[in-house]
């Protein structure tokens, strides 16, 4: 094997790591549970938002500087750095950083210790990150280099039992569920945002390595990354398949105890220990990292003003409190947060592959902002309060019966713009011509 192939595994198998560590396997069972004979639809849209949004991600933000808020200011400088900070603060202290507490809880902890109070473990567990987030250590990095591969082997291993001997049949489970199902689902695991942080570590990571021409980092990326995505969707795929099998066990199944449940029937005690203690602790390395993200970026942003440590106590301390509402409920949380985030992030990444056709910002303005007013308005509507006339508008919309409301007028107004910029310019260039 060369080295640049040996480079390639090694980054992807990162990318893996960073991807898979928050707890994201609760998705898919769950999924497939509901979904039963159409678990191939619903699954192959959380892989869209799951495994292949994230992969455009990073290669997106590859090309747009190395992280979001280079790619969002093409809209507007101002509008870059407030989506950046919107996603920090859901990767960190209000979503990804909570969930690994309570997964790690749920998932490690209750079905071992099942009167051990839930609020003594996230005091317990966001002093262990802060030790580390205050005072960096190689120790959490070689654990994450360790658990991850034990992680890896053991979900291979549950979804090969699955397979060689299966809990049940795939049933009619009666439930409308559908590709668009799957596609928001694919929300929760927040790896695109996540993509567009970590962008530009990976691009640093390769050419760390040597590498130094543009069109070799960017060859190494997609590579990379298509062995991380070839990775999560045998794993997310497998999980969803393990849940269509379990069609007998109780639809009000928390996410966290459906996997858990599946795997006790297919592996036994020792098979759900070893699962516990590997997704928590790949949960608590995801956290640390992601607590000490959330420091940097706002201790940069203010030019110093916010002090790192203070703003890594308060991320622990808000995810703290956070965590303890559980899986389900800050899942429920971050239902329509991310239903703003997503549209506009698919809008910035699908532009700055069209980017050197793009003249000016206002075609990025209008795609972007026309994705988030559907989806700030369909949000209202939905979880604040109804508005009778914007609902009805809304759901006229092409698409917007599968989740998708957003997404022609963002199309519509970005092409408007696309056109005006390319009459303006010919314009200009026919009385330049005729002068």
């Amino acid at each position: 094997m060369t080295q640049k192939r040996k480079d390639i595994l090694v980054v992807g198998f990162a990318l893996f790591a960073m991807f898979f560590g928050a707890g994201n396997l609760i998705f898919p069972p769950a999924l497939g549970q509901a979904a039963g004979e159409q678990v191939v639809p619903v699954i192959f849209g959380f892989l869209l938002t799951g495994v292949g949004l994230p992969l455009l991600g990073i290669i997106a933000v590859s090309k747009s500087g190395g992280d979001l808020e280079s790619l969002a200011s093409k809209a507007s400088k101002k509008f870059g750095r407030i989506l950046a900070c919107g996603v920090i603060l859901t990767l960190g202290p209000l979503v990804a950083i909570p969930r690994t507490s309570a997964t790690t809880y749920e998932m490690a902890i209750a079905p071992f210790f099942p009167n051990f109070n839930p609020i003594i473990f996230s005091a317990i567990y966001f002093f262990i990150v802060l030790v580390f987030v205050l005072k960096p250590s190689s120790l959490i990095d070689n654990i994450g280099r360790v658990l991850t591969p034990i992680l890896f082997v053991t979900m291979i291993t549950i979804i090969a039992k699955g397979i060689i001997q299966p809990q049940g049949v795939l049933i009619d489970t009666g439930i409308n569920i559908s590709f668009s199902n799957g596609f928001s689902e694919g929300y929760q695991t927040m790896d695109a945002m996540g993509a567009t942080i970590l962008g530009g570590i990976i691009i640093a990571a390769i050419r760390a390595k040597g590498y130094t021409k543009t069109k070799e980092v960017s060859q190494i990326t997609v590579r990379a990354g298509m062995v991380a995505a070839a990775g999560l969707t045998i794993v997310y795929g497998g999980l969803a398949y393990l849940g269509a099998t379990a069609g007998d066990m109780p639809m009000e199944l928390s996410r966290p105890a459906l996997i858990i449940q599946i795997t006790n029937n297919l592996l036994g005690t020792f098979g759900q220990g070893l699962l516990g203690v590997a997704v928590g602790m790949a949960c608590l390395t995801t956290a640390i990292g992601l607590t000490a993200t959330a420091g940097d970026f706002f201790s940069r942003t203010s030019n110093g003003k916010s002090n790192y440590k203070v703003v890594s106590i308060t991320t622990a301390m808000v995810s703290m409190g956070i965590s303890n509402m559980g899986v389900d409920r800050i899942i429920n949380f971050a239902e329509p947060i991310l239903l703003i985030l997503y549209p506009m992030i698919i809008v910035l990444v699908a532009l700055a592959f069209l980017d050197k056709h793009i003249k000016s910002a206002s075609v990025y303005k209008g795609a972007v902002f026309s994705a988030l007013f559907i989806s700030v308005m369909d949000v209202i509507g939905t979880f604040i309060f109804p508005i009778p006339m914007m609902t009805k508008a809304i759901q006229g919309l092409p698409l917007a019966t599968q989740g998708f409301g957003w997404l022609a007028p963002s199309i519509f107004i970005g092409l408007v713009f696309y056109l005006k910029d390319h009459y303006v310019n010919y314009t200009r260039k026919k009385v330049g011509y005729t002068h």
